[in-house]
């Protein structure tokens, strides 16, 4: 049978889609930050302006002050002694006593307000602040997952260039990597991008929030804005660890299970996973480290998006000829037997392990949790 001829053309266009859909993810979020460097540096030059101005009333609010305390002082002299004064002077004082103590009262409003729309300003430029610090991370941190598609895309490449390897998975890894490129476009679209916009948009909410119903209700809201910039922050690592985990390559298998599942239980306050490994901590020929980090991540996010679980126990048992995985939930569970439209993600699990020539079983029934097992030999 004739190998199948690999359309280079159509490979190197959705890699460069892919990367173009990233670099422009990363130029949307430059520009977002670029946007609140230039709104703070107008709040700073805003404050300048106020701060000088809330020392002008308060030193004219001294002097006006002194005015009108010596104009009391006046006008209780002539109080005191009313028949020596004629009319007129006595209605020139009273008048000039009202007069000072009307204006001092204006400036001590002035003053008020002057100095809440300060404090609303330093508030202000310090959301600001925090928001440029987490773009510049976002930027730095998708600039990395560039790296990793270019770093990706080419081992694939020199892959490819084995005829037989061509033969049998040619076009099943061309259509695995264009649909993970498509996944990773989308979830940096409507996670990261989408997230801080949302920053900007609450933190004018805030602001409003603080004039309208004071310090507590903008603090509320205040927390809300930290808590979407931690979720982007979130979804960023979980999109470089879905790309490639530097620690696979460094550390191996069983250390990359235990970092990436203490982080995704850091990250999901409600859920617990429990990670057990058995037998041998050795290292594993490159395709079956990734495959099963792959299985076991698919596993595990599974059970937190669809089944909302709580619990998650991860087994991991080496021996010298072969290797066991079981992941348990106790979520919803689901109906395996039943197929649902557009849900490639088992379909994947499968095929990842039939090309280790191992088992997959899953045991799962609705609202009695989920567990998979997979079985691989682990063949020289």
């Amino acid at each position: 049978m004739p190998l199948r001829k690999l359309d280079v053309k159509s490979l190197d266009y959705i890699v460069e889609q892919m990367i173009s859909t990233v670099e422009q993810s990363k130029s949307e979020v430059f520009r977002i930050g670029e946007q609140c460097r230039h709104d703070h540096d107008a709040l700073i030059a805003e404050l300048k302006e106020i701060k000088e101005q809330v020392h002008h009333v308060i030193h004219e609010g001294d002097k006006l002050e002194s005015q009108a305390r010596l104009a009391r002082k006046r006008l209780s002299e002539v109080s005191k002694n009313f028949q020596a004064y004629s009319e007129e002077d006595v209605r020139n004082v009273y008048e000039k006593a009202h007069e000072l103590q009307t204006k001092h009262m204006v400036n001590s409003q002035l003053e008020k307000q002057l100095r809440l729309r300060r404090d609303e300003l330093e508030r202000r430029l310090l959301a600001l602040q925090e928001t440029i610090d987490r773009a510049e991370v976002l930027v730095s941190q998708i600039t990395v997952i560039s790296n990793y598609l270019v770093s990706d895309i080419k081992g694939i490449g020199e892959a490819l260039e084995d005829a037989k390897m061509r033969q049998d998975f040619g076009l099943r890894i061309i259509e695995a990597q264009e649909e993970e490129r498509k996944r990773i476009s989308r979830e940096i679209h409507d996670g990261p991008a989408q997230l801080l916009a949302n920053v900007l948009i609450r933190s004018d909410i805030a602001a409003k929030v603080h004039q309208e119903s004071g310090p507590e209700q903008s603090l509320a809201e205040i927390r809300s804005l930290k808590e979407m910039i931690r979720s982007a922050l979130y979804e960023v690592r979980r999109i470089i660890y879905d790309l490639r985990p530097m620690a696979l390559d460094d550390l191996g298998l069983v250390p990359t299970l235990q970092k990436y599942l203490a982080t995704i239980e850091e990250y999901h306050k409600v859920i617990k996973i429990d990670f057990i490994h058995i037998g041998e901590d050795k290292r594993l020929p490159q395709k079956y480290e990734v495959a099963l980090f792959r299985l076991i991540q698919e596993s595990v996010q599974n059970a937190i998006k669809h089944a909302n679980a709580s619990l998650i126990k991860v087994k991991l048992e080496m021996c010298s000829e072969n290797l066991s995985v079981i992941v348990q939930d106790n979520g919803i569970g689901f109906d395996p037997n039943l197929k649902k439209d557009g849900s490639f993600g088992l379909m994947g699990m499968r095929e990842r392990v039939v090309i280790l020539e191992g088992v997959l079983a899953i045991d799962s029934k609705e609202n009695k949790g989920t567990t998979i097992k997979i079985q691989i030999p682990l063949i020289d």
